[in-house]
């Protein structure tokens, strides 16, 4: 196996689950206003974003490195009556991606503590590339680490701001920004005490 595939094997096998099954909220509000179409989701994890999509009419195509996570998601996907607007497969999006072209593309928390130098600015230029006239690409992620964190054993991964994304997606005229967004959440911290976290998202959509 590979180093990235070992990594989130081992992560998905420390638990019976990992998410909480409910779709990021970032996706959810860039994303509820749209006419469903179809869909690419990339790093599907255990398919609570791809299970909402499907939810609401669109065709998704769910990719993650985890074959435990795809299993996990596939199941999740027959439960909720909507396994017939999901497809699901396995990739190491450094090495190989998905066929075809998407009315939306989502690349939500594409964060890895075993990320290779340049990896992830090649997949976001990919995932641009697989977008439809017309269609957006949504981009969401941790802008840093929780506010009661000051010590995280993963302090090295990059955590990009959407300046950053925006100049290696280096997108010409036949797109435009339509979010371009800093979002703070609030959350308790683990001592039951009041807390935040800062994500960012940017909703890109290429002209027609």
């Amino acid at each position: 196996m590979t180093t990235t595939e070992q990594f989130w094997e081992g992560f998905y096998l420390d638990k019976d689950q990992v998410w909480s099954g409910n779709p990021n909220p970032l996706l959810v509000r860039e994303v509820s206003a749209l006419t469903p179409g179809t869909a690419l989701d990339l790093g599907c994890a255990e398919g609570g974003d791809a299970i909402w999509l499907a939810a609401r009419g669109w065709r998704v195509l769910g990719v993650d490195v985890s074959a435990t996570a795809l299993g996990r998601a596939a199941a999740r996907a027959a439960d909720a009556g909507v396994a017939d607007l999901i497809t699901f497969e396995r990739h190491d999006l450094g090495e190989t991606f998905p066929q075809g072209e998407f009315d939306l593309v989502s690349a939500q928390f594409l964060h890895s503590p075993v990320e290779r130098d340049g990896e992830r600015d090649g997949i976001l230029r990919r995932a641009a590339g697989a977008v439809a006239p017309g269609g957006v690409l949504v981009v969401g992620g941790h802008a840093g680490w929780p506010s009661w964190v000051t010590d995280h054993p993963h302090q090295d991964v990059v955590l990009p701001t959407t300046a950053d994304v925006l100049r290696s997606l280096d997108l010409g005229e036949e797109w435009v920004v339509e979010t371009d967004e800093v979002v703070r959440r609030e959350m308790t911290d683990p001592d039951g005490g009041p807390g935040h976290r800062d994500d960012n998202v940017l909703r890109i959509r290429r002209r027609a």
